[in-house]
């Protein structure tokens, strides 16, 4: 086996990636494989941190489409990304992995407060590091964090994890003839409106040429092969640069 393409990523998963087959909350089968997955990755010297959506709890942007304040709903969906931040780190060190929780919102008995610093310190001591809480703020998805958190900390890449394998002009669960994307621009993401992650996060990774990899997660073993650079999913970078 090479050396790992990447020496820092982000990985982004949906609060959804950990209901498994189920409908809401958590399932503990899943939640099992996928730190199983990161703990490989991270026993390969590849310095991990992760950002977990809370759309299997709650899910601020659909709340509020029924008539709740959109900032009251965020706040809540914020705190569903704590409580898949805590679950996580407990499946993740049951796989004797050391991790911390920083959040964006201060929760001192729960998790540390988001410091990039210490945040930066944390991965260079091998810690494996979940962001919660979004950036803290109403408005911004969890998407708009993780692209966020990717820079602050100089990840190399950033993993977007789905329910399929790459990126498709059409929702390919309903049509069949919908092509995948093997590469795409950060503009292609924008212009198509293809729903890869919101625009602000694909406008803020465009900005600073953060490369993005969306692949499937329900295929065991894709995060180590994203990391050592082989070629699935779809890679979202700028016109110039080229695919590992």
């Amino acid at each position: 086996m090479g050396a790992p393409r990447f020496k820092r990523i982000l990985l982004k998963l949906s609060g959804e990636a950990l209901m498994g087959e189920g409908s809401y909350g958590i399932d503990p089968a899943t939640l099992e494989s996928i730190a199983s997955e990161v703990a490989e990755v991270r026993a390969m010297g590849v310095e991990v941190a992760v950002v977990l959506g809370g759309g299997n709890i709650f899910r601020g942007i659909a709340a509020s489409a029924h008539g709740m304040d959109r900032a009251s709903a965020d706040y809540m969906g914020m705190l569903a990304t704590a409580m898949n931040s805590i679950a996580f780190q407990d499946a993740l060190e049951r796989q004797g992995v050391t991790t911390r929780v920083l959040s964006a919102i201060e929760m001192q008995e729960l998790a540390e407060p988001y410091i990039r610093r210490r945040a930066m310190r944390h991965l260079e001591k091998g810690r494996v590091v979940i962001f919660a809480a979004g950036t803290g703020n109403p408005y911004f998805t969890t998407d708009t964090a993780a692209s966020l958190r990717a820079m602050e900390i100089h990840a190399d890449v950033l993993l977007k994890a789905t329910k399929v394998d790459g990126v498709y002009d059409k929702d390919p669960v309903k049509d069949k003839t919908a092509k995948k994307f093997h590469r795409l621009t950060y503009i292609e993401v924008l212009q198509r409106d293809l729903k890869v992650m919101d625009s602000t996060a694909i406008s803020l990774c465009r900005d600073n040429n953060l490369a993005i990899v969306v692949f499937d997660l329900r295929a065991h073993g894709n995060i180590r092969r994203v990391v050592m650079g082989e070629s699935i999913g779809t890679l979202v970078t700028d016109e110039e640069s080229r695919p590992w």
